[in-house]
C-alpha cells in the first residue's frame, strides 16, 4: 500500500484544526481531538505552531483569582480575526462585484461595479477586475502588501491548479492563464476558481449548507454550474478542472446534440428577445430575468414556454445528480430563480418526477437567491482554505508554487 504523501498529510490536518476551530471556537485542544479525529499529540503539535505564527488565540474559561472555584481555567483556541486579508471576486458579465475579508472570512469592504465585461478582450477585463481589486482594498483601509491572496471567480470551466480559464461565456478567448496574468499585476499570489465552486463554498461556511459536510449546489446564472462536496472539501478534476453543468447532455440521436445550456441556459430562456428595446437593455444590466418574471405574469407564451422548458429540464439534471452523489441537500441558487413560481414549480415537479422511488427522500431541495457579495465572499473563502492549507513561518504563508509556463 502506498503511503501518503507527508506533506499532503501535515496541510489536510492544518486544514481541519484551523476549520474546526473557526466551526466551533472558542474550543479546547481535546474538544478539537474530538471533533477532528485527530489524536491529542498532533493537534497540540499544530495548535502550538499556529499560536506560534499568530494564527490562533487563546481565551480563558474560568477566573483564576476566584479561589472558591475549582482546578485550572480552560485554554479555549479561536481564530485570530487580523492573521491575514484576502480579496474575493465574482465576475459576470455585466457587473463586478468585489470583497476583502479576514482570516475568519469576515466581509471587511464590499464594491459592486455596474460594468459590462460580457466578451471584452481580455487585456480589457484585467484592466477592470485589477482597479475593481485596488478601490475595494483601499476602502478596507488597507494595501496590496497586506493582501495575502485573491481569488477571482469566473463562470465557465476553470482549471484550479494552473489558474486557467478554459472556457467562459464572459471570455472572447479560449484557455486564458488569468491567474499568472493578475499576479503580476498585482505582486499578490492570485487564484482563479468557477463562481460555481466559490458560491458553494459561501454556502457552507456560511450559508444554507453551513451543517452539512456533504452537499450539491445548482448554479443557474448566464451559465450553469455545479459545486459538489463531500467531507468538507470540494469535488473536483483532473487539473483542480470545475464542473460546466450546461455541458450535460440531454439527448441524442437528433440532428445535434442537445445539451442542458440549449434547454436552460440564460440565452436559450430569453431567445430572440434578448435583441429588442426595452428587454435588451434589461438584459445589458442584468436585469433580463426579473422582467422576464413580469412578462411571463402577464402571460407572454413564448417566455412561459421557456421558462417551463428549462424549468423541466434542470429538474431532469438534478435528479441525475442526486441518484449519482445522494447528497442530504442541493442548493439552486442563480438569477434563473429571479423567473418565479412557474420555473420553481416546474422544476420541482419534474425532479420528483424523474428521481427514483428508491432515494426519493434523500435529498432536500433549496432555493436561495445568494445575493452577488455572496458569490464574492465565497472567492474569498477559497482563498481562506488555501491559506489554511498553507505552511506558515514568522513572514507569513509560504508562497504557491507557480504554474510552469507552456
Amino acid at each position: 500500500m502506498k503511503t501518503a504523501d507527508p506533506e499532503l498529510m501535515r496541510a489536510i490536518n492544518r486544514f481541519t484544526v484551523l476549520d474546526t476551530i473557526r466551526r466551533h471556537g472558542p474550543i479546547s485542544r481535546v474538544e478539537i481531538s474530538e471533533r477532528s479525529q485527530l489524536s491529542t499529540t498532533t493537534v497540540s503539535a499544530i495548535t502550538g505552531s499556529l499560536l506560534d505564527d499568530g494564527l490562533i488565540l487563546t481565551r480563558h474559561e474560568g477566573d483564576i483569582r476566584n479561589a472558591a472555584a475549582r482546578g485550572r481555567p480552560r485554554v479555549m483556541l479561536e481564530l485570530n480575526p487580523d492573521a491575514a486579508r484576502v480579496v474575493g471576486a465574482k465576475i459576470a458579465a455585466n457587473h463586478m462585484v468585489f470583497v476583502v475579508s479576514n482570516f475568519c472570512g469576515e466581509v471587511i469592504s464590499t464594491l459592486s461595479l455596474p460594468i459590462r465585461v460580457n466578451r471584452q478582450p481580455i487585456g480589457v477585463i484585467a484592466d477592470l477586475v485589477e482597479d475593481g481589486i485596488r478601490r475595494c482594498v483601499v476602502d478596507a483601509g488597507l494595501g496590496l502588501q497586506e493582501i495575502s491572496t485573491v481569488c477571482i471567480g469566473f463562470p465557465g470551466v476553470v482549471e484550479h491548479r494552473t489558474g486557467r480559464v478554459r472556457s467562459s461565456p464572459i471570455v472572447s478567448e479560449p484557455d486564458i492563464d488569468f491567474a499568472r496574468e493578475m499576479t503580476d499585476r498585482l505582486n499578490v499570489a492570485t487564484i482563479v476558481e468557477s463562481d460555481a465552486h466559490a458560491i458553494t463554498l459561501a454556502h457552507h461556511w456560511f450559508g444554507k449548507g453551513r451543517d452539512l459536510d456533504d452537499m450539491v449546489l445548482v448554479s443557474l446564472e448566464h451559465s450553469l454550474g455545479l459545486g459538489v462536496l463531500h467531507g468538507g472539501q470540494l469535488f473536483r478534476g483532473a487539473g483542480g478542472l470545475s464542473h460546466n453543468l450546461g455541458d450535460l447532455m440531454m439527448g441524442i440521436g437528433l440532428p445535434e446534440t442537445v445539451r442542458l445550456s440549449a434547454l436552460a441556459g440564460e440565452a436559450a430562456i430569453l431567445g430572440e428577445q434578448t435583441q429588442q428595446g426595452r428587454f435588451a437593455d434589461a438584459v445589458r444590466l442584468g436585469r433580463g430575468m426579473a422582467l422576464a418574471e413580469t412578462l411571463i405574469a402577464a402571460e407572454d407564451n413564448a417566455l412561459i414556454v421557456a421558462a417551463t422548458r428549462a424549468g423541466e429540464a434542470v429538474g431532469i439534471a438534478v435528479a441525475n445528480i442526486v441518484t449519482l452523489f445522494g447528497p442530504p441537500r442541493v442548493i439552486i441558487v442563480g438569477s434563473s430563480l429571479s423567473l418565479g413560481e412557474l420555473f420553481l414549480k416546474t422544476l420541482s415537479d419534474s425532479y420528483r418526477s424523474a428521481i427514483p422511488s428508491s432515494i426519493r427522500e434523500i435529498a432536500e431541495l433549496v432555493f436561495d437567491p445568494s445575493p452577488d457579495e455572496m458569490w464574492a465572499q465565497g472567492a474569498a473563502v477559497v482563498a481562506l482554505c488555501e491559506l489554511y492549507e498553507s505552511p506558515w513561518g514568522t513572514t507569513g504563508p509560504a508562497p504557491a508554487p507557480q504554474p510552469a509556463s507552456g
